[in-house]
């Protein structure tokens, strides 16, 4: 599919219904391998006896190369998908990058039932990130230029699913620590849920042309993207600085830091602590924060109360880290008690959703509608970029602890 897109007759809301499975799509890799660190780290920390305590064998950092190898990818991926638009076609820019991730998923679940030396496991599930998150910078780079092609409503539908792709792989690992069964078939079940979510996204993907037209007209191309990168008027430049600072407070210190926040009442709620008050509770609150800028768009888009409340996020920085984090080698421990890292958490996140939604919907509208696709192209490289320094930062602000 090629072309401007004609405002669809949705009557029985299939389109916003398509929207909003690709953009839970889009998030499932991330998701998917954030959520599962207690996994991964109980595979990779092994530990031993050394001098009559208990030590890890080798620390991994899991959590921090984690972040960082998803959000690299991400940047430059973004970046290559400009230079892809005139030599690939959507369909195969999109089709494909959903069925390699699929393989990549299935592959992660087979892992799952495969004994193997720690560095080892390491290596691949590094691997298996890099070129996963690869893949979904493409798939979310041509999203975000095809739903940009439609009205407002369309691209806070597609951020609602974004923003929903978390919840789903939250809820997924809170029903695998529930199960009875044993962990390895546990964490089998809990990876091979993102692949029939994965292939939901791709036969969605596959029905839109029966439901939207679009006029042939030549789509995006090198020149006139680096044309209207550098001649976009100076309100965009405000949008793409927004979304940028959002992601790098937000992957500064999630999940690097509050994936270690310990709770204070140990037994069996401690196997739920983080999955509820860490990755539901962000995920939860994240989209609803996107989903509300589908009736609520305050402030508006020429206010500069916008920017100013964005960058005042930063504040949750140090509020954060001074929650009970384990281990720590600097700072004191301010808000020890469970309660208040959640409510930290829920406007933390709240937050991030609703200004990352606003920014990437306002965007489009701040250029002429023949720049609308590429526009919304060039968001995803600013939020690839925010998410990228944010993980960065977060070997730095996890140190400080």
């Amino acid at each position: 599919m090629t072309g401007r897109m004609d405002a669809p007759q949705d009557r029985a809301c299939l389109v916003g219904i398509i929207f909003f499975i690709l953009g839970l799509g889009t998030l499932l890799p991330w998701n998917f391998f954030m959520t599962a660190s207690m996994y991964f780290q109980g595979r990779l920390n092994t530990t031993e006896w050394s001098n009559g305590t208990v030590v890890v064998r080798k620390e991994y950092y899991f959590n921090n190369w984690m972040t960082l190898l998803s959000q690299l990818p991400l940047l430059l991926f973004t970046l290559l998908n400009s230079f892809l638009y005139q030599r690939i076609s959507e369909a195969m820019r999109i089709a494909g990058s959903l069925v390699f991730i699929l393989l990549l998923f299935m592959l992660t679940a087979v892992l799952v039932k495969v004994p193997m030396e720690e560095d080892r496991f390491f290596s691949i599930t590094m691997a298996t990130i890099w070129f996963i998150n690869s893949f979904g910078a493409v798939l979310q780079g041509s999203l975000f230029g095809l739903v940009g092609l439609l009205p407002l409503r369309y691209s806070a539908i597609f951020m609602s699913g974004q923003g929903l792709a978390g919840t789903f792989a939250a809820v997924a690992m809170l029903l695998a620590i529930a199960s009875d069964v044993d962990s390895e078939t546990a964490a089998l079940g809990y990876f091979i849920t993102p692949c029939v979510g994965t292939l939901a996204t791709l036969f969605s993907y596959l029905l839109l042309p029966r439901l939207v037209s679009r006029h042939p007209h030549q789509s995006c191309n090198i020149p006139s993207l680096l044309t209207h990168f550098v001649c976009f008027p100076f309100k965009v430049w405000v949008m793409a600085f927004c979304v940028t600072f959002v992601f790098t407070v937000t992957l500064s210190v999630f999940p690097a830091v509050t994936v270690d926040v310990k709770t204070l009442f140990p037994g069996k709620w401690e196997r739920f602590f983080i999955s509820v008050c860490c990755f539901l509770m962000f995920n939860i609150n994240d989209w609803l924060g996107r989903t509300v800028t589908t009736w609520i768009q305050w402030p508006r888009k020429d206010s500069l109360l916008f920017p100013a409340l964005v960058v005042s996020r930063v504040v949750f920085i140090p509020l954060l880290m001074l929650c009970n984090v384990q281990s720590r080698s600097f700072l004191p421990v301010y808000f020890p008690h469970d309660a208040v890292f959640a409510v930290i958490m829920v406007f933390f996140s709240l937050s991030s959703g609703y200004f990352v939604c606003l920014s990437m919907s306002y965007a489009p509208q701040l250029v002429e509608p023949k720049d609308a696709e590429t526009a919304g192209a060039l968001m995803t490289f600013f939020l690839a970029l925010g998410l990228s320094i944010g993980a960065a930062l977060s070997f730095a602000l996890r140190a400080l602890v």
